[in-house]
């Protein structure tokens, strides 16, 4: 389980990476899970080896802003979630349009789920009578 997570809505993220940058933090990556009618998507950062992470829950067909005009870094990542997830990244400095990774005839968006198909890994479990977890 990650420690040090924000979660953000979309809206926020720009001012968010702005203020981590500000302060010194680096990215490190990002990673994207499909969640079915959402996409979970997590920025990584580091300052002095120790991490802090921005969390936001993109849903489908949803555009997310690119963060490669505060760390450019960001390009490779951001071009690899829009060919692998079918997200489209809005303002990326370096847009391969689904052609980063992929070739033309590949399958789209192939980490994505079928629609229909997908788990919040937020979501508690249910608790049943008793207060057990089922």
């Amino acid at each position: 389980m990650l420690t040090n997570v924000t979660e953000i809505p979309v809206t926020q993220l720009h001012a968010e990476v702005w203020a981590l940058k500000q302060q010194g933090y680096r990215l490190v990556t990002l990673t994207c899970s499909d969640l079915g009618d959402a996409h979970d998507i997590l920025y990584h950062f580091d300052k002095d080896y120790v991490l802090k992470h921005l969390r936001l829950r993109l849903p489908r067909g949803e555009s997310l802003p690119s963060i490669t005009d505060q760390f450019f870094a960001a390009v490779l990542v951001e071009n690899e979630i829009q060919d692998l997830f079918g997200v489209t990244v809005a303002g990326m400095v370096v847009d391969y349009k689904g052609r980063f990774i992929l070739s033309e005839g590949a399958p789209v968006a192939p980490l994505n789920k079928p629609v229909g198909i997908g788990i919040d890994i937020r979501a508690k479990a249910p608790v049943a009578e008793g207060g057990k977890a089922q």
